[in-house]
């Protein structure tokens, strides 16, 4: 693993950003490097390019099926750790809704992360199918938050 200066104010930022918005786990990545905070029993790491680990998984892990930890076909996932917002504002409608036909780079939710609101845009044309996130919802990395087919 290469060596690098471990920045102490971004790991404090990222593990307040934990409490403030009840997740276990953040990742954090900039260039070639990446740093993941995670409590709740589990270990903090910094991660260097091309190395990271593999967890042996625990006993109620290891006896769930592969298969339902798959995201569905067409699932849209979170690119960041945040809070998701439906609308660009409160009285406003929603971006999208179930059943809604959505065309490549529609805006179809907002992403609040560390005070900073990021559209998320759709990455392919299609039809929203289902929505599993509610307004002002805490999202974790990866999340799954729709599904366009």
């Amino acid at each position: 693993m290469s060596k690098f200066d471990i920045n102490e104010d971004l790991v404090r930022k990222l593990a307040g950003l934990l409490d403030e918005t009840g997740l276990t786990e953040i990742e954090y990545e900039v260039d070639d490097h990446r740093i993941r905070i995670a409590k709740g029993g589990t270990t903090t790491s910094v991660i260097a390019p091309g190395s990271l680990p593999v967890a042996a998984p625990s006993g109620a892990e290891a006896a769930a099926p592969a298969a339902s930890d798959a995201p569905p076909a067409g699932a849209v996932a979170a690119p960041m750790v945040g809070t998701v917002y439906v609308a660009s504002e409160p009285s406003a409608p929603p971006f999208v809704k179930v059943g809604d036909t959505v065309s490549e780079g529609q805006t179809l939710l907002i992403i609040e992360a560390m005070k900073v609101m990021n559209p998320l845009a759709s990455p392919r044309s299609g039809k929203v199918t289902q929505i599993l996130v509610g307004d002002g919802e805490p999202v974790e990395f990866g999340q799954t938050l729709l599904v366009i087919e």
